[in-house]
């Protein structure tokens, strides 16, 4: 997936992958995954899928400054 802003764009295929974390099993309508990238440049991205019951119902990437990346990838 691919994000362009104003300054920057967020590709799931270019970037490195930092942490994934996984819930439910393909096909569960509350299963999800959140995935944080970090591009070549040093910055970060979350890729966010799930199901319809999911709380990531719709396939999503957020920026992320790199404080709160590392605070995510702490708590998860």
């Amino acid at each position: 997936m691919v994000k362009t802003t104003k300054t920057k764009t967020y590709d799931t295929e270019k970037a490195t992958i930092a942490k994934k974390v996984t819930s439910g099993y393909y096909g569960d309508p509350a299963g999800y995954e959140t995935t944080m990238y970090v591009t070549a440049e040093g910055d970060y991205f979350l890729y966010t899928n799930g199901g319809e019951a999911s709380p990531f119902k719709e396939e999503k990437i957020t920026a992320y400054t790199k404080a709160n990346a590392k605070k995510w990838l702490e708590e998860n």
